[in-house]
C-alpha cells in the first residue's frame, strides 16, 4: 500500500510495529500523543490526540491501512479511558469512512473477555466479559467496528491481543503470549488476505496451554509459529505457583479482574 498509519507509535507495541512493519507500505505514518523519535526514511511523524475529531480526520487521509494501537492500555478510571479509547475509536472510524475505508487492525484485548475462567476454551463467539474499564473500552471498540462493517462495509480485524512481548515473563503468559514475529505475520495477513470482513482474532502464538480457538478466522491463512512452552521450565523455576484461588490462577484476565475500579 502507499501509506500505513500506526497509532500509538510511542508505546511498547507501537515502537516494535514501527521497526517491523515498514515493508508493508511505501510510507509509514506514525502517530501518538506522547513524544516519538524523529522520522526516518519513508516515515512521517504526525502527533495527534485521538479525541480531536478534526485532527484524526486529517491523520487518516491518504492512508491505505491502519494499525490502531493508540489509547490507554492499562486499567484506569472511566474519565481517563474515555477520550482516547471511546471517543478516539469513534473518531477513527468516522475518519476511515470519510477516506475510503482502509482496512483496520484494531488492537482489542484479552481483557474484553477477562472474567472467563482459565478452564474454558474460547472461540470468536464467546460472550464478552470485560474485567474493567479498559476491557469495556475494547468491547466498545469491537462493537463500533462490527457496526461499521455491517452498515458501511468497513473491514477490520479485531485482534484480542494477549501478552505481546519479546518473551513470556510470567506463568499466565504460557497461555497468552504473542511473539513479535507472530504479531508481524498476523498483521501481514490482515492487509494481504483477499477477504477480511470483521473477524475476532485471538492474538496469541501457538501456545500449548492456549485458552483460545481461532478456527473462525482460519480463512485468513494466519499460522502462528512460536510457542510459550519453550519458556515453561524457566518460568516454573523462577516464578512460584500462584494460590489456586488467586485471580491470576482463575481468570483469563489475571490480576485485572482484581484491580479496583478506578475513580477520579
Amino acid at each position: 500500500m502507499k501509506r500505513l498509519l500506526i497509532t500509538g507509535a510511542a508505546g511498547q507495541l507501537g515502537r516494535m510495529a514501527r521497526a517491523r512493519l515498514a515493508h508493508l507500505a511505501d510510507m509509514i505514518r506514525l502517530s501518538d500523543i506522547a513524544p516519538m523519535d524523529p522520522a526516518g526514511p519513508h516515515e512521517e511523524v504526525v502527533p495527534c490526540d485521538l479525541a480531536d475529531a478534526r485532527a484524526v480526520m486529517a491523520l487518516v487521509e491518504g492512508c491505505g491501512g491502519i494499525v490502531h494501537l493508540g489509547g490507554v492500555s492499562v486499567e484506569r478510571s472511566f474519565d481517563q479511558i474515555l477520550p482516547a479509547n471511546i471517543i478516539g475509536v469513534h473518531n477513527l472510524y468516522e475518519a476511515a469512512r470519510a477516506h475510503g475505508m482502509p482496512r483496520i487492525l484494531m488492537a482489542s484485548s484479552n481483557h474484553a473477555i477477562g472474567f472467563h475462567r482459565q478452564d474454558r476454551t474460547l472461540d470468536a463467539a464467546a460472550a464478552m466479559r470485560p474485567d474493567g474499564w479498559y476491557g469495556i473500552s475494547k468491547c466498545f471498540a469491537e462493537n463500533v467496528a462490527s457496526m461499521y462493517h455491517d452498515k458501511f462495509g468497513q473491514q477490520s480485524a479485531l485482534v484480542r491481543i494477549g501478552s505481546c512481548l519479546p518473551a513470556p515473563a510470567e506463568r499466565r503468559h504460557l497461555s497468552t503470549w504473542l511473539s513479535h514475529d507472530d504479531f508481524v505475520s498476523l498483521t501481514e495477513r490482515v492487509f494481504k488476505a483477499p477477504r477480511l470482513g470483521c473477524p475476532v482474532i485471538y492474538g496469541a502464538s501457538a501456545n500449548d496451554a492456549s485458552w483460545w480457538d481461532n478456527g473462525a478466522a482460519a480463512y485468513l491463512g494466519w499460522r502462528p509459529k512460536d510457542n510459550a512452552a519453550a519458556w515453561r521450565d524457566a518460568l516454573e523455576a523462577a516464578v512460584p505457583d500462584p494460590d489456586p484461588a488467586a485471580p491470576e490462577a482463575v481468570y483469563q484476565g489475571g490480576v485485572f479482574t482484581a484491580n479496583p475500579v478506578f475513580k477520579d
